[in-house]
């Protein structure tokens, strides 16, 4: 049921699995022994169901059977934009656990009904071809690469392999909530277009894939401590996907109104919370301030003379490491 391309990636690597006992990272979990892949697993328990506990008995116990780590994380309560923090939290712990194990991989049981419910509400919000495609089957992010490995199978391709093969996995309640909009999404419209049309949405997935490739560059994004950076493509829709794409990594999604921004505005801010400034070389992305420090005279006379956004300034006054890596990347492009 794996494809090769994904195999070839996690043979004879560190992985870590991002698992939660329900069917799809169960399937991906069996799939994976079944292919003798190595690889650990780490689960989040937000201790919002009653059954969460039990999810996380059972991680601990495949783990031990199947002598392997199991990584938990027993999350804050939130307060509110429970599903935002919640996946930023997620990913913290993953990204911490990369770092600190030399993790190579990060594996997510994404299925192809996950990935046809994001089409759908993109397209329902207003989207282009590259914000459609959504989930790729492999993304490069810093130091380790994301693989979906299930993402060309359906949620009915899993559920009959758990069931053939007589495999415990436990059904999330919230799930059925219907109120939230995914939910309705996935039961109202895309498991029923998945049932009768599933080759169909299949193969344009595959032509959205090759689309995206021709009208996005494959841009290196790069980080120096908060801030990162990539080359300007002087291309509107390429820059904002590789915006978009950094930002996502750090929990933050961009709004319709912000993308819109980003096509005519060299400088914008995003959320109250991220500034972006494309420079006629480079583009970066850095944290707001809300404030502007006094700043010494000879430090805006050097921003002066090199067009430093002043919107910027405050977070190099206030990081004067990077601020020196900064003022040689621009020195190298005049």
């Amino acid at each position: 049921m794996l494809e090769e391309s994904s195999l070839e990636q996690l043979k004879n690597k560190k992985n870590l699995l991002a698992f939660s006992g329900g069917g799809d990272s169960t399937a991906l979990f069996f799939l994976l022994l079944e292919k003798h892949i190595s690889f650990d697993i780490a689960i989040v328990d937000y201790s919002v169901r009653e059954q969460s506990k039990l999810e996380v008995a059972y991680a601990h116990t495949l783990a031990s059977q199947h002598k392997i780590k199991c990584h938990l994380l027993k999350a804050p309560q939130y307060k509110k934009n429970f599903e935002a923090s919640a996946r930023a939290s997620r990913y913290n712990f993953f990204e911490e656990l990369i770092e600190q194990y030399n993790y190579t991989n990060l594996l997510t049981a994404h299925h192809l009904g996950d990935r046809l419910e994001w089409m759908l509400m993109q397209f329902c919000k207003g989207a282009g071809c590259v914000e459609m495609a959504g989930m790729q089957t492999m993304e490069q992010r810093g130091t380790y690469t994301l693989i979906r490995p299930l993402l060309h199978l359906t949620k009915e391709e899993l559920l009959h392999y758990l069931h053939l093969n007589n495999i415990k996995y436990f059904e999330d309640e919230t799930n059925l909530d219907q109120s939230l909009t995914r939910n309705s999404f996935r039961h109202k419209i895309a498991t029923p277009l998945l049932k009768e049309f599933k080759e169909g949405i299949k193969k344009s997935f595959q032509y959205i894939d090759e689309d995206k490739k021709e009208l996005i560059e494959d841009i290196q994004i790069h980080t120096l401590g908060e801030i990162s950076y990539f080359t300007n493509t002087h291309k509107a829709r390429t820059n904002i996907y590789l915006i978009d794409k950094h930002l996502k990594t750090l929990g933050f999604m961009m709004s319709a109104q912000e993308r819109e921004l980003l096509k005519t505005n060299e400088t914008v801010v995003l959320g109250r919370k991220y500034l972006v400034w494309q420079h006629e070389s480079y583009v970066f992305t850095a944290p707001y301030f809300h404030e502007t420090p006094k700043m010494a005279k000879k430090f805006k006379e050097e921003c002066r003379v090199l067009k430093i956004e002043p919107k910027f300034r405050a977070f190099f006054y206030k990081n004067p490491q990077i601020f020196l890596k900064v003022k040689a990347l621009l020195h190298h492009s005049l």
